[in-house]
């Protein structure tokens, strides 16, 4: 395992609370719980689906359609009003997953939870060690996902699970510095409320496996990139999938270096435009571009695009799940 001074969890969305690199915490975060009930998603495990759902209705579900919660203008997003990320788990419990000294988070999300029909249940495992990799002592954490449908209440439901942790390797205020190179330029048009349109492609001034870097505002970037979109055979369970090196993140003051995997299609790369948390007792204010985001996830919206919405439909006798890998070190 990794030193414990590297990670910290809380039950309350199951969320990262601090990520150390180099004795510096990557992660934005406070030392206590309180203040996160208004921050972000600082951290947090995001459900029953991640990012929005058009009009904040899922159609053709159980032989029906469902009003979620609308807590995005007319859109849901990320769960609706009280998603996960602000709900208390069971956890940590300590335990041995692939033989590996692990925490598991658990959660039980009854049937009409903001509007989505079934019970189910998340199961959450954090599993933390070193390696050397080249010489270089590397941190990494494993953060794996597991959704069954428990209930008798409904035959299938929505799922679509994600971390959303700001990361910030830069040791500033801001972001301004980090080099980032992406693994994909497609990404899903979206409209004015981001809200995608059904085509995918290649995002203005992203190459794929080109490094840019970003600056003080620009690039502003809150969209979701796609590894494969020929591929619409994606697994409802992609653990068993090849982890793919998402974004790479490099600050060349701190030289602290992250890598994120992830066996998930997408991910949503947000660059923090709309930071705004005030400072406490212990933490500075965090403004636009005090850590950015790297979502891991099925497409936005999938579950009401008919080739797309068998990534996040979960009938009973089945499992969703998704494995995401951060690794972090310094030079």
């Amino acid at each position: 395992m990794a030193p414990e001074s590297a990670f910290t969890f809380l039950p309350t969305g199951a969320l990262i609370q601090e990520f150390k690199v180099g004795g510096q915490n990557i992660v934005l975060g406070f030392p206590n719980p309180e203040p996160y009930k208004d921050a972000p998603f600082f951290g947090e495990t995001i459900g029953r689906v991640a990012n929005r759902i058009k009009n904040g209705v899922i159609s053709d579900l159980n032989g029906t359609s469902y009003q979620l919660f609308q807590n995005n203008g007319q859109h849901s997003l990320h769960g609706g009003k009280q998603g996960w990320g602000r709900k208390v788990f069971k956890g940590p419990v300590p335990t041995q997953r692939h033989g590996t000294e692990s925490v598991q988070f658990t959660y039980v999300s009854p049937d009409g939870d903001e509007g989505y029909p079934g019970t189910v249940e998340l199961r959450v495992w954090y599993t933390a060690f070193e390696e050397k990799e080249d010489g270089v002592d590397k941190t990494v954490l494993i953060t794996e996902y597991e959704v069954e449908l428990i209930g008798d209440e409904v035959e299938e439901t929505a799922v679509n699970i994600t971390n959303h942790s700001y990361f910030n390797v830069s040791g500033a205020e801001s972001i301004a510095g980090t080099e980032a190179t992406l693994s994909t330029s497609k990404y899903q048009v979206v409209d004015d409320a981001a809200i995608p349109t059904g085509a995918i492609d290649d995002f203005p001034g992203v190459e794929a496996n080109k490094t840019f870097t970003l600056g003080p505002q620009e690039p502003s970037i809150d969209h979701c990139f796609v590894l494969n979109p020929s591929n619409l055979k994606i697994p409802l369970d992609t653990r068993e999938s090849p982890l793919n090196n998402l974004v790479r993140l490099y600050h060349p003051a701190t030289k602290i270096h992250l890598d994120i995997f992830s066996t998930e299609p997408a991910f949503q790369f947000y660059t923090g435009a709309f930071i705004d948390v005030a400072a406490t007792e212990h933490t500075p204010k965090r403004g636009p571009r005090a850590g950015l985001c790297v979502e891991p996830s099925r497409y936005i919206n999938a579950i009401n695009v008919p080739e797309w919405r068998n990534q996040m439909l979960l009938k009973k006798g089945q499992k969703w799940g998704s494995k995401t890998v951060y690794r972090a070190w310094q030079d």
